[in-house]
């Protein structure tokens, strides 16, 4: 060994830094899930290879290595807007919510969540349907009530945080109630971020209905950058009739989830963002990072 290359790999010991032996050591395996829905059918692609998607960490293209179907549980937990605001959509909204955990099957446990006054639980996480199908006919609107979906996004992502599994996500069922959460979008962001869930939203927007108040700001900004930063999909729609079809394409998105295993270079800094997309012109795609993955 030279002289300089010597004294190089001293320093290196002395500073406790592991010089790479090859390809091997120069990149970590690192874990996501990710489904690819066609845009025009809403249809999910059943089979997923390497060419289908991208993944990027902060904007850096990462070499997919391996893609199987995603097994394991997911916990989901389903926040409903049972506010005095949501009266006229209730019975739309329980039948909705009926479909979408028959179409979830196996994918679970569940828990049902209402958001009239403040975050209630309605149902604990379980994966025996029967028990989520109770829940589901015993919501009913209250009257004279806001919906506080901040806080219940905070509480739901908190429960998450305690559960185990590599993916979990939170589904928002939004009537248009009026907002009355003592939250901050920030910390409920804060939460969302580091319980590792995807938020995904149906939002009943009808035209007229919105409003410029600081709460209802703080919903919009806690919806946007929750949806966005985790790879989750958001549905608006005009009617609450359109709630069935917009869980329905939200069911299957969920129940065609692939665990993609990716490389990341060894680096002593970790990357700020993920990104997936779809290779395909017509194919969006929906996904994160696996939970508890270390950075």
């Amino acid at each position: 060994m030279a002289p300089s290359t010597a004294r190089l790999a001293a320093v290196v010991a002395m500073l406790g830094l592991a010089v790479p032996a090859g390809p091997a050591a120069q990149a970590r395996e690192r874990v996501a899930f990710v489904s690819v829905v066609n845009r025009a059918t809403g249809a999910p692609l059943t089979e997923l290879t390497p060419r289908d998607i991208f993944i990027r960490e902060d904007r850096v293209p990462r070499e997919i290595l391996r893609i199987t179907r995603a097994a394991g549980p997911m916990p989901v937990a389903v926040l409903v807007d049972n506010s005095a605001g949501a009266e006229p959509a209730i019975a739309d909204i329980r039948n909705a919510l009926t479909n979408f955990v028959t179409a979830l099957g196996a994918v679970g446990p569940v828990s049902i969540i209402a958001m009239a006054e403040r975050p209630t639980l309605v149902t604990d996480y379980t994966t025996t349907t029967a028990a989520v199908m109770a829940g589901i006919q015993r919501l009913f609107a209250r009257p004279g009530s806001g919906v506080t979906l901040l806080d219940a996004v905070l509480e739901a992502a908190r429960g998450i945080q305690k559960r185990e599994g590599e993916r979990a996500a939170i589904v928002i069922l939004g009537a248009g109630g009026v907002e009355q959460s003592a939250e901050h979008y920030t910390r409920s962001l804060e939460f969302l971020t580091a319980s590792g869930a995807t938020l995904h939203a149906v939002l009943l927007s009808p035209p007229g209905r919105a409003g410029f108040d600081d709460a209802r700001r703080q919903r919009d900004m806690l919806l946007d950058r929750g949806v966005n930063s985790t790879g989750g999909l958001r549905r608006d729609v005009l009617a609450s009739m359109a709630f069935a079809s917009a869980l329905a394409d939200l069911a299957r998105t969920l129940t065609h989830q692939f665990r993609v295993v990716y490389a990341r270079p060894q680096t002593l800094i970790p990357p700020d963002s993920f990104e997936v997309a779809a290779a395909a012109p017509g194919h969006t795609a929906y996904g994160t990072a696996a939970r508890g993955q270390p950075k």
